[in-house]
C-alpha cells in the first residue's frame, strides 16, 4: 500500500534544514517581522502622500498666481501694476523655505541616505565618498522594480519636495558622479519608465504644454533645470495613472531620469479602513493639478477604479496594467507586438468534441442506471447522460442539461428518456430553473421539456406511467413539501400537482395495473396516491407491529401486484391491500396497505430492489455489500459479495441472461455474473479533484483528489489502467520528461515520486507544513519546482532519471500562496503566480534569485503556459451565444470574467504547439481561445458539460485530446480537438455508427407519436 511506503530521502532534507540553522519557530517570527515593516511602510507612503500633497498645491497656487498675473497685465496692465506692487512681491517670497524647513522635510521624504550625507548650499543631498548606498528592495505588494536614486534639484522646484524631480546626468556628475550617486528611500516605490513609452507619451503633449513648461522655467532661478508636468485630474469613480514626468530644459538635451510615483499599494493583511483611506489619499495626491491651466491639453487615460473589484487595462506603450480587486498589475508587451493597439483577435480555428465521460454519480442518487433493448447501458454524471455501449465500448452523449442531473427513468417503448436535474446559477448569479427534458435515446432530440419554473431546487424523481404507455410522467422535487406533480408527456402540461411531505423523498412510480396509483417513500414513510379528476388522495402505509423503519429505502411491484419495498433495517416487507382493520381505524374505515411479510435481507440498508421477468427478485445490501437473488417465494438462492474498494450497492439492472450490471456508492459500475464474479466497466473519484497531469510522450493521464485515490487512465482505450491510495489527499502532480515517474504534491506538504513501471514510490520528502499547489519538472528535467501555501517555491536537482532529488534552493519574495508557475524554455527561470495576484521572475540557475526588472522577461519564451496571470492571457470577459453545434463563442480581453475576483480561472493550459490556450473557471465552463489573446474582446469557444467548478485543464502530449476535471462533480471529460473543423470526430462520428444499430431495434418496437415535441 503507498501509505506504509517510506525513504530515508526525507531524513536527508530534515538533516539539511537543520544544517542551515533555521528552527521552526524563525519563519514565522520573521514572516511577522516583515508584516510589520511591510505595514508600517504603507504608514511612511501615507505621511509621505500627505506632504507631497501639500506641497503640490502651493505649487500649483504658484503656478496659478502667475497665469494670473499674465491675463490681468493683458486686458489691464494698469491694474496689474497696482495689484503688483501691493502684495506681487509677497507672493512670490510667500513660498520659500528655509534651509532647515528643507531638511526636516526630506528627512521626512527619505531623501538622505545615510547620516553621514552633507548638504550644499541649495538643500541637495550629497553622499559622502566612501558610503555605501542602502540596497532598494522590490515592493511585491505593487510588484515595482527598484530604480536608480535621484538628487533633488538645487532650484526653486525643489521647494516643492516633489517625488518626481530629477536632475540630468550633467548635473548628477557635477553632484557626485552617475553610478555613485546617493539612493533614496523613494525607489522603494519607484518604477523606471523606458525610453521607447517616454517617447509615446511625449508625443500626446499639446504644444501649448511646452511653452507653458517653458514660461514657467523662464521664471525659475538660473540653476532650475526641472519642473513638474503632472497627469490631469479623473473623475473620483476612477483611478488616475499616477504618473509625473519631469521635463528637462530645452537647452538641455541630454537624457534625463523620469520617475513614477506608485502609491496604490496595498498589503494583504491591512485592515480595511486604513486601505481606504490610503486608497483616498492616492486619489487625492494625483488629481491636484485638475486646474492646471497649462496642462488642459493632456489626454486622459481611462482605467477602472483601483479600490473596486472591478477590473480595466490602459495602455503605457511598452506596459499594460490590469486591475483586479484594486490590485494594479503591469505587465510589459513583447518586442514582438509592434503594433499592439491594431492586433486583431480571432477565435481559433480549432474546436472540441465531447469525446469521453469518465465518471458514475452513485455516490448520492438512486435509480441512476439503466439497460435500453440497443445494449447501452444509460447513465449519468455531472450535466451528461451518458449511453455507454457494453458490448463495443462506445459511448454517444446527451449534453442538453445546464446543471447536473439528477434522476432518469425510461419510457415504455424503451427508446425515449426523462432525465430531470438541479437547480444553478449563471455567472451573474442569476438562478437556471430546474427542469425535465423527455429527448429520443436513438438520435438525442430533446422531445419535451417540462416544468420549466414549476419545479424548486431540483427534480429528485422521475417515472413514467406503465399501464397506459407512457401517458404521464410523475416526478418529486427538492422543495421543502416535497412537491408532486403529474404531466402529460405529450402536451406537456401539468395535470395535477400536492405537497407530499417535509421529510426526504426517494423514489416514485406508478402501478404497472392502473396509471391511477401511485407510490411514494423515503423517510419514515411509505404513500399510497390516487390520481383522479379532483386531484391525488394519499393514503399511509401502517406498519402495525411491525417496527417502523428509519428510512424507505426502495420499492419494487411483483407480479402478483403486491409491493416491496426495502429499508435500513436491511428488511424487505411485502405490502398488501387489506379491509381496514376496525379496531384500529374505526367504523367507516376504507381499504389500507398493510405488511403481510417481513424478511430479513441484509446487513444494514437495502439500497435497491428488481424484479425479472420470471418473477424473481434482486437486492442489494448498503453494509454487506451483497447481492441476493432470492425465489418468488422470497427465499434466498443465490449471493456474491463486491469488492470493498467499489463500495455498497446502490442500483442493479438486469442486462441479459445471468449477466447483471451493479452501480455503487464508490461511483463504479460493474459487469458480471453471480458464477464469475463482477469487474468494473466504469469508474471514478469519490470527491472533490484537483490534480491532474498528462504523459509526455503516451495518450495516459493522472489524476488525484481530495478522495486520496491516484488513478492513472489510458486515454486511448478510455479505461482506467491502475490506482492507489495515498494517506492524505493529492492536490497536483506532474509527469518527469523521461514519462518514467511522476511526482504527486499532497495537502500536508508532503509530495511523492511515483515509478511507473514498478507502480512503487522512489522518494518521498516534505517541504513545509502547508499544502502543495502545482509540482513542475523543468524542460529537460533537470530541476523539479515545488509550489506551496507557505508562500515558498522549493527547487530539487534531479537526477537518475528522476529516481534522486537534492534540494537545490528556494524562491521566497511571494507574500502569498504559489497557485501556478511555469519553465523557461531553457529551463533557466520561472514565472510564478501567487493569491494576492503577483506575477514574480526568478532566476534558477543563479541561485533562486527574484528579477527585480520585469521589464527583461517579456521577451522570455515559456516552455509551458499554465499561469493564469501575463500578458498573453489578461483581460475581461462578455458572453453570447453561437450555434450549438460548436458550443458557445465568448468575447473577452484575454481569459479574465468581467468583475473577476481574482478566483474565476482555476487553471489555464497552452497547447503544446502554441496555438491555442485551454481556460478552466469557476461557472463550470471550458474555454478555447486563440493563443496569444492579449486584446480586449478575444473570442473564444465556451464548452459545458460539467456541474462543478472546472478546477484543472490539460492537452495530451500530442493536442489531440483535451482533459477538463470537475470539482464537486467528480467527473473527467476527454474533448477531442477538431483541427481546422474539416475532420469529423468523437460524438459525430460515434453517433453515426450506433445509429445504424438502433434503427434495426427500432423497427421492432412501437412506433413513436410524431406528434410528440
Amino acid at each position: 500500500m503507498l501509505s506504509t511506503w517510506y525513504s530515508p530521502g526525507y531524513k536527508q532534507d530534515m538533516f539539511y534544514d537543520r544544517s542551515r540553522g533555521c528552527g521552526p519557530e524563525l519563519p514565522d517570527k520573521l514572516s511577522l517581522m516583515e508584516v510589520r515593516l511591510r505595514a508600517q511602510e504603507d504608514e511612511v507612503t501615507l505621511l509621505k502622500s500627505s506632504l507631497a500633497d501639500a506641497l503640490r498645491k502651493l505649487r500649483i497656487h504658484e503656478q496659478q498666481t502667475h497665469l494670473l498675473w499674465q491675463e490681468l497685465s493683458a486686458v489691464n496692465p494698469a491694474a496689474a501694476e497696482t495689484l503688483g506692487q501691493f502684495c506681487h512681491v509677497n507672493v512670490l517670497s510667500s513660498y520659500s523655505i528655509t534651509p532647515r524647513q528643507r531638511r526636516q522635510s526630506q528627512e521626512l521624504l527619505g531623501t538622505f541616505s545615510a547620516p553621514e550625507g552633507d548638504m550644499d548650499g541649495s538643500g541637495a543631498t550629497i553622499c559622502p565618498q566612501g558610503s555605501r548606498p542602502r540596497p532598494a528592495a522590490a515592493d511585491r505588494a505593487t510588484q515595482t522594480e527598484p530604480s536608480e536614486r535621484v538628487l533633488l534639484a538645487r532650484t526653486r522646484a525643489v521647494q516643492s519636495l516633489s517625488l518626481e524631480d530629477a536632475f540630468s546626468d550633467s548635473e548628477r556628475e557635477d553632484q557626485g558622479g552617475g553610478d555613485a550617486a546617493c539612493s533614496t528611500w523613494t525607489a522603494v516605490v519607484e518604477e523606471p519608465i523606458h525610453e521607447s513609452c517616454v517617447t509615446a507619451l511625449c508625443q500626446n503633449w499639446p504644444e501649448q504644454d511646452l511653452s507653458s513648461a517653458d514660461e514657467c522655467l523662464s521664471e525659475q532661478s538660473p540653476l532650475s533645470t526641472t519642473m513638474d508636468l503632472s497627469s490631469p485630474a479623473v473623475p473620483k469613480d476612477q483611478t488616475p495613472s499616477n504618473r509625473v514626468i519631469a521635463v528637462s530644459s530645452p537647452a538641455d538635451t541630454q537624457k534625463k531620469l523620469l520617475m513614477r510615483r506608485n502609491t496604490e499599494r496595498l498589503v494583504k493583511d491591512a485592515p480595511e479602513k486604513p486601505r481606504q483611506k490610503l486608497a483616498r489619499k492616492v486619489v487625492s495626491s494625483n488629481n491636484l493639478l485638475s486646474h492646471s491651466n497649462s496642462l488642459e491639453g493632456r489626454s486622459k487615460e481611462h482605467i477602472y477604479g483601483a479600490g473596486t473589484s472591478r477590473r480595466g487595462t490602459y495602455s503605457q506603450g511598452q506596459s499594460v496594467k490590469m486591475f483586479i480587486r484594486g490590485r494594479p498589475i503591469t505587465m510589459y508587451v513583447p518586442s514582438n507586438f509592434q503594433n499592439y493597439e491594431e492586433l486583431r483577435m480571432e477565435p481559433p480555428m480549432e474546436r472540441l468534441e465531447l469525446d469521453w465521460v469518465y465518471g458514475y454519480r452513485g455516490r448520492d442518487c438512486r435509480a441512476n442506471l439503466y439497460m435500453l433493448p440497443s445494449g447501452e447501458a444509460v447513465y449519468f454524471t455531472a450535466c451528461v447522460v451518458v449511453l455507454h455501449h457494453i458490448h463495443s465500448h462506445r459511448q454517444r452523449h446527451y449534453c442538453r442539461h445546464t446543471d447536473c442531473v439528477r434522476c432518469l427513468a425510461i419510457h415504455p417503448d424503451q427508446v425515449r428518456v426523462a432525465s430531470g436535474q438541479m437547480a444553478g446559477v449563471d455567472k451573474d448569479g442569476k438562478p437556471l430553473l430546474p427542469f425535465v427534458h423527455i429527448w429520443d435515446s436513438a438520435t438525442l432530440v430533446t422531445l419535451q421539456e417540462i416544468g420549466l419554473g414549476s419545479f424548486e431546487r431540483g427534480v429528485s424523481s422521475v417515472a413514467f406511467s406503465h399501464a397506459d404507455g407512457g401517458v404521464f410522467l410523475a416526478a418529486i422535487d427538492d422543495s421543502n413539501e416535497h412537491m408532486l406533480t403529474v404531466w402529460d408527456c405529450l402536451k406537456g402540461t401539468k395535470q395535477t400537482e400536492i405537497k407530499s411531505t417535509n421529510e426526504a423523498v426517494f423514489a416514485v412510480e406508478f402501478s404497472p395495473s392502473d396509471s391511477s396509483n401511485i407510490i411514494t417513500c423515503g423517510k419514515s414513510h411509505v404513500y399510497f396516491w390516487t390520481m383522479s379528476t379532483g386531484g391525488l388522495t394519499k393514503k399511509q402505509g401502517i406498519f402495525g407491529k411491525y417496527k417502523k423503519p428509519k428510512f424507505i429505502q426502495c420499492f419494487v411491484f411483483s407480479l402478483t401486484g403486491d409491493v416491496l419495498t426495502g429499508d435500513s433495517e436491511g428488511s424487505i416487507l411485502t405490502w398488501c391491500k387489506l379491509a381496514a382493520d376496525v379496531k384500529t381505524l374505526g367504523k367507516g374505515a376504507k381499504e389500507t396497505y398493510q405488511i403481510v411479510r417481513q424478511t430479513q435481507a441484509h446487513e444494514g440498508s437495502v439500497f435497491t430492489l428488481c424484479v425479472l421477468q420470471g418473477g424473481t427478485l434482486l437486492s442489494g445490501g448498503g453494509k454487506d455489500r451483497r447481492v441476493v437473488c432470492w425465489t418468488v417465494d422470497l427465499v434466498p438462492e443465490r449471493e456474491c459479495e463486491i469488492p470493498e474498494k467499489y463500495g455498497a450497492v446502490r442500483t442493479i439492472v438486469h442486462v441479459g441472461g445471468e449477466e447483471l450490471l451493479v452501480g455503487t456508492t464508490r461511483n463504479a459500475i460493474l459487469r458480471g455474473t453471480f458464477s464469475h464474479g463482477f469487474v468494473a466497466i466504469v469508474q471514478g473519484h469519490m470527491d472533490e479533484m484537483w490534480g491532474l497531469t498528462t504523459h509526455p510522450s503516451q495518450n495516459i493521464f493522472l489524476t488525484c483528489g481530495h478522495d486520496r485515490q491516484v488513478f492513472f487512465w489510458n486515454g486511448e482505450e478510455h479505461r482506467m489502467e491502475w490506482c492507489a491510495m495515498l494517506e492524505e489527499s493529492g492536490l497536483c502532480a506532474d509527469f518527469c520528461p523521461n514519462g518514467s515517474v511522476v511526482s504527486l504534491g499532497l495537502s500536508t506538504g508532503r509530495w511523492l515520486v511515483l515509478d511507473l513501471q514498478t507502480r512503487h514510490i522512489v522518494s518521498d520528502y516534505t517541504d513545509g507544513n502547508e499544502q502543495l499547489s502545482v509540482m513542475r519538472y523543468s524542460p529537460d528535467g533537470s530541476f523539479l519546482a515545488v509550489g506551496s501555501h507557505d508562500n515558498v517555491i522549493y527547487i530539487y536537482s534531479v537526477t537518475e532519471g528522476g529516481h534522486h532529488y537534492t534540494r537545490f534552493g528556494k524562491c521566497t519574495g511571494h507574500s502569498s500562496f504559489i497557485t501556478h508557475l511555469d519553465w523557461s524554455k531553457d529551463g533557466k527561470y520561472i514565472m510564478s503566480n501567487s493569491g494576492d495576484y503577483e506575477i514574480l521572475y526568478w532566476d534558477v540557475a543563479r541561485g533562486c534569485r527574484l528579477l527585480r526588472n520585469r521589464y527583461d522577461s517579456r521577451d522570455r519564451e515559456w516552455a509551458s503556459y499554465t499561469c493564469v496571470l501575463g500578458f498573453h492571457v489578461m483581460g475581461e470577459r462578455e458572453l453570447w451565444s453561437c450555434p450549438k453545434d460548436f458550443g458557445h463563442l465568448s468575447l473577452l480581453i484575454g481569459v479574465w470574467p468581467e468583475g473577476s475576483d481574482g478566483t474565476d480561472i482555476n487553471a489555464l493550459c497552452r497547447s503544446h504547439c502554441e496555438r491555442m490556450v485551454a481556460v478552466a473557471d469557476d461557472f463550470c465552463k471550458v474555454h478555447l481561445f486563440q493563443y496569444p489573446c492579449p486584446k480586449p474582446k478575444a473570442p473564444s469557444h465556451r464548452y459545458e458539460g460539467h456541474g462543478s467548478h472546472v478546477t484543472n485543464v490539460d492537452f495530451t502530449h500530442n493536442d489531440s485530446h483535451l482533459l477538463s476535471m470537475g470539482g464537486k462533480d467528480t467527473t473527467i471529460l476527454q474533448w477531442r480537438v477538431r483541427w481546422g473543423g474539416t475532420e469529423m470526430l468523437g460524438t459525430q462520428a460515434t453517433n453515426q455508427q450506433i445509429r445504424a444499430e438502433q434503427r434495426a431495434v427500432q423497427s421492432a418496437l412501437p412506433a413513436l407519436d410524431t406528434s410528440v415535441g
